[in-house]
This record gives C-alpha cells, sequence and structure tokens, in this order.
C-alpha cells in the first residue's frame, strides 16, 4: 500500500533506519527531527500517516500531536508515538491526546508494518468517504449531519464468562457507552429489529481455542452485512509480534498481546468507538445523499435520473428476449388550479398521494418516477399492449373514483390523462427507448387536447 509517511524523531540513526524500513515496503518516507519541522510538513505534505518520537529537542511529542489534532487539515492523519519501553504514564499520555497507537522500542519490524498497513486502510477507507459526502454537499445532495455523538454499545467476548466479567470490572466507570457481555453465539446471531443494540466494538480473546476462537469468530464478523464495519479488538495473553501482526492484516482493529490495565484499554476502546460513529455517520450521510440524488424528496418516487438508466435496462432486457414492455405518460389534469386555490401545501399533499395510488396499483418489477411538477412516467416490463391499457385504464380510475382529503376536511376530485406506448423487439427495426418515450408523450398530448382523463395509445395518437 503506496503512503506518505512522516517520520519525526530527533536522533538521525532513528530517522534513517525507519526511511530504509519504510522505503523497503514502497512507502514514502518524510523526515523531521524536531516538532516545528514536523507540524510543517504535516501542513504541507499532508502525509497519510505520522510516526512521532515521545522525545523532541523543541517540544514534547505530545504537544505535536496536540497541535495536528487542532488544526484542520492535520486533525484526521492518523498518529503513532513512539516511546520507550514501560513508560505507562507517557502512553496513556499519548492515547488520551488522540494518538492512533503507542508503540513502545524495540518495535518488531513486522508487528511495525502490520500496525501500519491496518491504519492507512483505516484512513483512506475513512478519506474515501468524506471525500463522497463532500461531492453529495457540493452537489447539494446531502444535510450536514448531526455532530453529536451518541454513546456506543461494546461487546466483550471471551471463552471463559468470568473473564469477560473480569474485563467489565476493570471498564467499570470509566467509559460512557454500554457495555455487554456476549457469547460468540451471540454475537454472530443476526436477530432482525434489533440494530438499536448492535455493537459498535467487539472485545475479543484472541486465543480461545473453541469453534469460534479468536480470529475465526472475528473473519464471521466481518463477513456480515451488520457487523463488518464494527471496531475489534483481540486481547491474547502471550501472543507473539507474529500473531499481533496476522491478526491486524486479517481486520483486527487492535490486537494487545499482553494484560492492559483498565483506564489504558479504556482510552483504546473510546478512541475506536469514536472513529467508529464518525465511519458510520458519513457513511450514513453518503448512503442519504445517494438516495437524495435517485429519489423525489416529496412524493418518494424515483426521479428523472433514476428513471432514465432504468428505461434503458427494461428496453435491452425485452430486446434480448424477443418480448414487449410498456411506457405511460402521465399528467395530473388542471393541478395549477390546485395551487392556486388551496395553496402549495395542499398541493404537495396531493402529489403525494397520487403516487401513492399509483405505486399501490402497479407491480413490484413496474417503474414509476416523478419527473416534473405534475408529471409522471410509469415503465411496465413484459407488457402487451391489452395489458397495459387495462393497468392505465386502472390507474386513472384510481385517482378519479376517491376524492383527495385536504387538511380541513374537504374533498376535492381529480383527474389524470395518460399517454401509453407499447414497443415490441419482435419487429426487425426495433426502437429506441427514446422513441418509445416520445410516443408515449404524443399520446399524452392527444389526451389533453381530447378532453382529459382518459388514456390514449400510440394507435390512437398516430
Amino acid at each position: 500500500m503506496a503512503g506518505r509517511i512522516l517520520i519525526v524523531d530527533d536522533v538521525a540513526t532513528n530517522r534513517i533506519v525507519f526511511k530504509v524500513k519504510l522505503g523497503a515496503a514502497c512507502y514514502h518516507p518524510l523526515l523531521a527531527a524536531d516538532g516545528e519541522t514536523a507540524l510543517r510538513l504535516a501542513r504541507e505534505g499532508q502525509p497519510d500517516l505520522v510516526l512521532l518520537n515521545m522525545a523532541l529537542p523543541d517540544m514534547p511529542g505530545i504537544e505535536v500531536l496536540r497541535q495536528l489534532r487542532a488544526h484542520p487539515a492535520t486533525r484526521a492523519i492518523p498518529v503513532v508515538m513512539v516511546t520507550t519501553g514501560g513508560n505507562t504514564e507517557a502512553r496513556l499520555a499519548a492515547l488520551e491526546a488522540g494518538a492512533e497507537d503507542c508503540l513502545e522500542k524495540p518495535i518488531d519490524d513486522g508487528l511495525l508494518l502490520a500496525r501500519l498497513r491496518n491504519l492507512l486502510r483505516r484512513h483512506e477507507a475513512l478519506a474515501e468517504l468524506g471525500q463522497q459526502d463532500g461531492a453529495l454537499h457540493a452537489l447539494g445532495l446531502a444535510e450536514s449531519p448531526a455532530e453529536f455523538d451518541r454513546p456506543g454499545c461494546i461487546a466483550l467476548i471471551a471463552d471463559r464468562t468470568e473473564t469477560a466479567l473480569r474485563w467489565r470490572k476493570d471498564l467499570a466507570g470509566q467509559l460512557r457507552d454500554r457495555i455487554c457481555v456476549l457469547t460468540a453465539d451471540e454475537a454472530l446471531t443476526e436477530a432482525p429489529g434489533n440494530d438499536a443494540g448492535l455493537p459498535d466494538l467487539f472485545v475479543i480473546e484472541g486465543g480461545g481455542a473453541g469453534t469460534h476462537g479468536g480470529l475465526r469468530l472475528m473473519s464471521d464478523l466481518r463477513s456480515r452485512t451488520r457487523t463488518r464495519h464494527a471496531a475489534i479488538v483481540v486481547l491474547q495473553d502471550q501472543a507473539t509480534p507474529a500473531d499481533l501482526a496476522m491478526a491486524y492484516d486479517m481486520g483486527a482493529s487492535l490486537a494487545l498481546g499482553q494484560p492492559v490495565a483498565g483506564r489504558e484499554l479504556a482510552l483504546r476502546l473510546q478512541g475506536l468507538v469514536r472513529h467508529k460513529i464518525r465511519a458510520d455517520r458519513l457513511r450514513a450521510s453518503v448512503q442519504d445523499g445517494l438516495r437524495l440524488a435517485l429519489i423525489d424528496p416529496l412524493t418518494g418516487l424515483y426521479n428523472r435520473r433514476y428513471a432514465q438508466p432504468r428505461l434503458t435496462a427494461i428496453a435491452e432486457r425485452a430486446r434480448a428476449e424477443g418480448r414487449s414492455f410498456a411506457v405511460m405518460a402521465i399528467d395530473l389534469d388542471r393541478f395549477k388550479s390546485v395551487n392556486d386555490r388551496f395553496g402549495h401545501a395542499a398541493g404537495d399533499a396531493v402529489l403525494i398521494e397520487v403516487a401513492r395510488r399509483l405505486t399501490d396499483n402497479l407491480r413490484p418489477a413496474d417503474l414509476v418516477a416523478r419527473i416534473g411538477g405534475e408529471e409522471f412516467l410509469v415503465a411496465l416490463p413484459d407488457a402487451g399492449m391489452n395489458s397495459a391499457q387495462r393497468t392505465a385504464e386502472r390507474l386513472c380510475r384510481a385517482v378519479e373514483e376517491t376524492p383527495f382529503r385536504l387538511a380541513d376536511g374537504r374533498g376535492l376530485s381529480l383527474t389524470v390523462s395518460i399517454g401509453l406506448a407499447v414497443s415490441s423487439f419482435e419487429e426487425q427495426l426495433p426502437e429506441d427507448i427514446a422513441q418509445v418515450v416520445d410516443r408515449a408523450d404524443r399520446a399524452l398530448l392527444t389526451a389533453k387536447a381530447g378532453g382529459r382523463n382518459q388514456v390514449i395509445s400510440h394507435h390512437t395518437a398516430a
């Protein structure tokens, strides 16, 4: 995985050693010998990750980290602090200041590279979500998500329930997140309607020998739709650096190979939960933006942007199978008078109800879209003239027969006009989809000119 990594260390030998190791792994190292240089390079060079020594000549590494987190251009860059072994206070200070991890010298080469790969993958995925979200905002297709961070849900899973209960006791009072103890089977059970309690983070005992022991359970969780985005922490006593490196490469968010005090574990879990919730927020914003790009926000029907490629797909399938399909152009009669007499709120309510009636009277495979103010388009796959005519007449009746109820209780009678065209790809020179839609439009104009509240097929409109 290519990436720019900023190495910040006041010892030239350390910088050179890291540069050689990372260069051999196809990274692009940037070097800084002091905090001031590190901050400048981080803002100008926009590295993908910072490897930051705790001790620097001009300022503490923790201060560099705080300034990185405070600046908009650098606050999202992952930072891995490097410290001497056994310095618990320094490690806690780094985690509290927002470091993704704190590694103690000497650092195993394989574990270091696995951890960097792990963090760079996470950073890249979050950056891609941010770019997609930003693009949708620029197009006006997404709303700014709320910044409030909800409490998370953390699930503890161990071979022995006593172990998980001990973890929960160690974490008690140090997190605002909900903590629950689960078995492996419970974690893998996808009970419908249980999304509200779905864990954001799983803490797994990595050395278990059971059916779902350790890494196998993690792989199962990663393979399932409802848990694939959860953070996963693997705790494995006496794990070797190679064991931890394997856990990272298999998808662990964090892998620890020795007992961790409750305060440090709480800080690590807190950071992972906040990151996961932020990613969820971005993912939801992107999904909402994509939905807005394809869905008419008033009626909930598909819009013209979605309808065009869907029509093409219906036509291509009909051509391949030698079948026919139908297209209807539908217009609500004298709709302007509704807005003029009763106001736009009443007009909106009418459009919503028309959309519902159209949808209720069509098959699941049929396409219905709002393509203009009071204009709708319907496509019927695998439909001939007779069945399409019956469907169109049913839609006319669905609108005409039941008055629309306004907010003040009054009833309003309305009708629709429908232009219908059917194309068959059994002909030697099949029509282009645009020609079929054009014939439906011309049929609609004939229906409007001929008195409205009727269905006119392309035969009549010719």
